[in-house]
């Protein structure tokens, strides 16, 4: 890129300008880093729409909740109260890939956010294979239309209690309303639609066998073995949305619809929790390119780059655990510095990168090894294969194992070269969102006598379910059955081993 004329001067901007800096921009984005992204869309909003959109997830059609309505009010206290700062923007998986600013910010800052958001966001919502295999970008605006229209023709016609109770219950058990087995097919949230309405007479279907065990009438399931039912139902099932929309026997069509929207909604966010810090380092990484590159040809002033260091500079700061601002690992810092790390590896590496990634170590291309890493990886694989101990060294890593039945803290790795691959395998796990989640899974229904579901918590390393928590979600999950539910938490070592049981007896009316 050739030096030119600058972009614009002070914190100022009108629609022009803006104009001018994503032109600027997009040719450093897609020739000088290889960046693949959607069309993109840039939207200007205000504060309050800023802060709306914080409160319903992020999305800008969505349905209406009390939650959202609260959330909105508790971003509004703090950000007026001068507690918290927002983010300059958000950035929608779609295509075209929607961008929003913020009307308030100043033309550094609008560049930093299209950098950032419309180039770095968008080419990994693109490219990286968990979205590819979970998300449909296409469609998704139209369903979020869909699925506002539907929930708010349901609460004219049932009315709002109804409807929030419902979406209370789903939105509890949303953690537990995604698939997570790479096997399955891509979701299109379109087809989906349109092949849900075409099997509604097969669904029903499959209903009857469970209202066919109403006591007093025929009992044909008595002739089928227990498999055989198993089967019929799915089970083991882990989406539990999924198995309450397909089988709870007292559900009516419209609420399973609503199960629905919330299970697919919940499959969208999915790769978006294995991908936070691979997403954020990706983003953070693009715009510190660009930014840098729109300074050395001249495109922004020194007071400009400045600006954007200081903003940059504290996006990426890591707060030590002794500070009250600890809240763990910073996704950005983390993410920004593995690219950087991974960059340096490809360029110039150490007698140890050498050791440690002979097939990356100065190959050359950093970009060409970054969009690899970006396309084909998720957190957790991201980490175990890519930290390396000059970051480890940098970053001062260590290990502490805290077992309630011991009187000390014990310091079980640390940076040196003997702690290593313990260090990354253990950080590497932190970052298994699946293997971090509880396991839990429907397991059986007493399809012959009272319909009562049993589920099973797989418990690893001694991590039960927390009582109270447990007991609250047990209770949505209950009105959703509308039968006895009984949640056995077993050691995951030793199969059907029951350690601790739930259980919610069936309102009666």
């Amino acid at each position: 890129m050739t030096a030119g004329p600058l972009l614009f001067q002070g914190k100022d901007w009108n629609f022009e300008t803006l104009q001018r800096i994503y032109d600027a921009i997009e040719p450093i984005a897609e020739k000088e880093l290889g960046l693949d992204v959607f069309p993109n869309q840039i939207e200007v909003i205000t504060v309050e729409q800023m802060l709306d959109a914080y409160a319903s997830t992020g999305m800008p059609i969505f349905y209406k909740h009390w939650s959202f309505g609260k959330r909105f009010v508790q971003h509004q206290t703090i950000y007026h109260k001068g507690l918290q700062d927002l983010a300059y923007e958000i950035v929608i998986n779609s295509n075209p890939c929607i961008s929003y600013i913020m009307e308030g910010s100043s033309a550094t800052m609008q560049a930093l956010v299209m950098a950032h958001a419309a180039f770095g966001h968008n080419h990994f919502f693109k490219n990286n294979y968990q979205f590819q295999q979970w998300t449909a970008p296409e469609s998704i605006l139209d369903y979020l239309a869909f699925a506002r229209n539907y929930i708010s023709t349901c609460e004219e016609r049932y009315g709002h209690a109804e409807v929030e109770r419902l979406l209370d219950a789903a939105h509890a058990l949303m953690a537990q309303g995604v698939d997570r087995s790479p096997h399955k097919r891509p979701l299109d949230l379109q087809q989906e639609e349109k092949r849900e309405r075409d099997r509604m007479q097969e669904r029903e279907r499959v209903y009857n066998d469970l209202w066919r065990t109403v006591p007093g009438r025929a009992q044909p399931l008595a002739k089928a073995g227990k498999d055989r039912q198993r089967a019929m139902l799915g089970l083991p099932q882990e989406n539990i949305l999924y198995f309450l929309e397909k089988a709870a026997p007292r559900l009516k069509p419209w609420q399973r619809e609503v199960l629905r929207i919330v299970r697919l909604i919940a499959q969208y966010f999915y790769p978006q929790q294995l991908t936070k810090v691979m997403n954020e380092g990706c983003a953070t990484y693009c715009h510190y390119r660009i930014m840098t590159r729109l300074h050395e040809t001249g495109r922004i002033t020194d007071g400009s780059f400045l600006e954007f260091l200081h903003s940059h500079t504290g996006v990426i700061r890591q707060p030590m655990y002794y500070e009250p601002s600890y809240g763990g690992v910073n996704p950005y810092a983390l993410g920004f510095d593995m690219m950087q790390d991974i960059a340096r590896i490809v360029r110039d590496p150490t007698p140890e990168d050498k050791v440690w990634f002979p097939d990356l170590a100065g190959t050359g291309d950093e970009m060409a090894a970054l969009r690899d890493v970006w396309a084909n990886y998720r957190d957790d694989s991201f980490i175990a294969q890519f930290l390396s101990p000059t970051l480890m060294r940098k970053w001062r890593l260590f290990h502490v194992v805290d077992q309630k039945d011991l009187p000390y803290l014990e310091v079980a790795a640390i940076h040196n070269e003997r702690g290593y691959r313990e260090l990354r395998r253990r950080l590497a796990a932190e970052y298994d969102a699946p293997a971090q989640s509880p396991h839990i899974e429907v397991v059986d229904v007493d399809l012959a006598g009272s319909r009562k579901l049993v589920l099973h918590h797989q418990v690893v390393e001694g991590r039960f379910l927390e009582a109270e928590e447990a007991a609250l979600v047990m209770k949505h999950l209950q009105s959703l059955w509308g039968y006895d539910v009984l949640l056995q938490e077993v050691d995951s070592r030793k199969g059907d081993n029951i350690l601790k049981e739930h259980f919610v007896a069936a309102e009666t009316s």
